[in-house]
């Protein structure tokens, strides 16, 4: 199978499924970023994790994709499409495609694998997505955890759930494609504002208090895109909130702690280390859904606010909670 995107989660996933014994080619973006793979025979943003004998890294794609029986897209959601179309050529048989990218496309606040359907439409019964409370660098440990693939076929879901699954990373399959995708994304959202709060010192009451607001938030908007409101219940919901809101492993985290600290987005964006927060990207995409279909949503309106025009992080926690009081 053939991974694209040599970031932290896409080298986790290759790497499990290589533990396997499964074949495995982590596709680089250029020559010089293989090499200094295959030198160092481990991704420097996972130092200590050894490629298995099983996994290859390579950049050329071509090979790569012409025989794989599985492609997983692991790469930020700005770049998902210009990947597809990268990919496009190569792929041969009609292969089991899973994108583990979690955001919306920004400008037409569509999901990653509508956009992927649109890139590939020959594999478009044979698209899933995953997600779920997977940090990666927990995962790749063999820490136990599970997650989700959602398929709007039945099969692909199962066929995909039979790749991942194994006795540390168990596998769920479920049918609504929407609302896995708009859990997983949105949730990243609101992960800046609990990385806010932990910044500012506000206790636990403030932080379970807005992760259930949060959790509201991303239900109401998923209901309107046509999402089960139960799919939020779930790993792509309030597990994947949970684990990222929780740990200090989570780059949108880390980003809100260092907004709470004074610092620019640019300054935090900086202190990831290369790393991408999707929750940056996804805010002003999930406005724009909000206000399509009409939906309230005061945490990521003031999540942009934050972001983007200035306001302060303090400020922007004192205008939620002077919000005029209403039923839950």
């Amino acid at each position: 199978m053939a991974v694209i995107g040599t970031g932290t989660w896409g080298t986790t996933l290759a790497v499990i499924l290589a533990r396997r014994g499964i074949e495995v080619r982590l596709l680089a973006r250029t020559p010089g970023e293989a090499q200094a793979l295959i030198g160092s025979g481990e991704n420097p943003r996972l130092p200590g994790v050894a490629f298995p004998e099983s996994l290859t890294v390579t950049d050329d794609w071509g090979n790569s994709l012409d025989d794989a029986a599985a492609v997983l897209f692991v790469v930020p959601s700005r770049t998902l499409r210009e990947n597809a179309r990268r990919v496009r050529p190569y792929l041969g048989r009609g292969p089991l495609v899973i994108c583990a990218t979690k955001g919306i496309e920004e400008g037409t606040g569509k999901p990653m694998l509508q956009c992927l359907a649109e890139e590939l439409p020959e594999v478009a019964a044979r698209l899933a997505c995953l997600s779920g409370p997977n940090l990666a660098r927990e995962v790749v440990r063999g820490l136990p955890t599970s997650t989700v693939v959602a398929s709007a076929n039945e099969g692909t879901a199962r066929e995909a759930q039979l790749l991942l699954n194994s006795t540390t990373f168990r596998v769920y399959t479920n049918s609504d494609v929407v609302g896995v995708e708009l859990g997983g994304a949105l949730k990243n959202i609101i992960v800046i504002g609990a990385g806010v709060i932990d910044g500012l010192g506000f206790g636990d009451n403030a932080k379970a208090a807005f992760l259930t607001r949060g959790l509201a938030e991303i239900t109401r908007l998923g209901v309107a895109a046509g999402a089960q409101p139960m799919t939020f219940m779930g790993n792509a919901g309030l597990g994947d909130l949970m684990a990222t809101a929780i740990s200090g492993l989570s780059r949108n985290h880390r980003v809100g702690i260092a907004l709470a600290e004074g610092k620019s987005l640019q300054q935090a964006i900086d202190g990831l280390g290369g790393e991408v927060a999707e929750g940056v990207t996804t805010a002003a995409a999930a406005m724009e859904m909000a206000r399509a279909y009409g939906v309230e949503m005061p945490i990521t309106e003031l999540t942009c606010r934050v972001l983007f025009e200035g306001l302060s992080a303090r400020d922007a926690l004192a205008e939620l909670m002077e919000r005029e009081p209403k039923p839950e």
